[in-house]
């Protein structure tokens, strides 16, 4: 079957109580109709994340809401046999607050209804399974029958690129840090990155990176913390391809830990785009020529 990516954001949004968590009805026009999930939906070519789930929040809802902080990210896999597609799914999930607006649902949308929600009262409903796990509710199958799609999938455009990634601040107990550089041929080349790199097809943002950490640089880590996310449009990127492509990068950040740490290898295939890996010191780092998302994630954490 056709694999199919998509970059997905979202809204945990309580109400001024605490009690009540705001949740929208799937229309007619969605794949689930009747089906009942989070606020949220795709996040646009070159759209920040972050803004893309105060506009969507805005449109199935018609309320404002300010972004304070990012619970988690998820991805999820859903076939659509009579197309021959399976649709990957890489979901934000933001902590929202109401700052404004009135509640109302969206109308000939992919939502037709919005509703605050206690636990108990969303636990009867049907529900994407994120949406489930993100309340703390048990996942209940939904039931045949409730896959719908309208419409078909659009074919990619081969010199457009949304691309989902999962990166770490890897440090070692002796508060050193692992950086990769970027070999050539690829854009940012003769740069040090933070480790990590694509999510592939049906992988979760964890596992990715952890398997790209062994790949850069032979380290086994774990995963202590999730930092935030980030995004980078490059309309023109020239890599191996050898033609500019208008690519955005969406890229999830995470604390990671090397309990253990060796002299950095690189094990991925021959023409990956690592050129070789070290550890090195808080104040090595100055001297470093650094991407720029490693710089802000680097000076952040001092």
């Amino acid at each position: 079957m056709e694999q199919v990516r998509r970059v997905g954001a979202y809204g945990v949004v309580r109400d001024a109580g605490q009690e009540r968590v705001l949740l929208v009805r799937g229309s007619a026009y969605a794949d689930f109709p009747g089906v009942w999930s989070l606020p949220g939906g795709g996040v646009e070519h070159a759209e920040n994340p972050a803004r893309a789930v105060l506009r969507e929040v805005a449109e199935e809802t018609g309320l404002t809401v300010e972004v304070t902080g990012l619970r988690a990210v998820v991805a999820d896999v859903v076939p659509y046999p009579d197309q021959g597609v399976t649709l990957h799914t890489d979901r934000m999930l933001f902590d929202l607050t109401p700052v404004g607006g009135a509640l109302h649902s969206e109308v000939e949308g992919s939502t037709d209804l919005a509703r605050w929600l206690t636990t108990a009262e969303a636990a009867g409903l049907p529900l994407l399974a994120f949406t489930a796990e993100a309340l703390g509710l048990p996942v209940v199958p939904l039931p045949a029958g409730a896959l719908r799609r309208r419409q078909p999938f659009a074919v990619p455009d081969p010199r457009r690129r949304q691309r989902f990634g999962a990166y770490g601040l890897v440090t070692d107990p002796a508060d050193r840090v692992l950086l990769c550089l970027i070999a050539e041929g690829y854009p940012g080349a003769g740069q040090w990155h933070l480790p990590g790199g694509g999510t592939d097809h049906g992988e979760q943002p964890v596992t990715a990176l952890l398997r790209e950490l062994v790949e850069e640089s032979g380290q086994l880590g774990r995963v202590i913390d999730l930092i935030g996310v980030d995004d980078l449009h490059n309309p023109a990127a020239l890599g191996p391809e050898g033609y500019p492509i208008d690519a955005h990068s969406v890229r999830v950040i995470y604390r990671v830990v090397v309990d253990l740490p060796t002299e950095p290898t690189v094990t991925e295939l021959a023409g990956g785009s690592t050129a070789r890996a070290g550890w090195f010191t808080r104040s090595e780092l100055r001297e470093l020529p650094l991407t720029e998302i490693a710089a802000e994630i680097l000076g952040a954490s001092r």
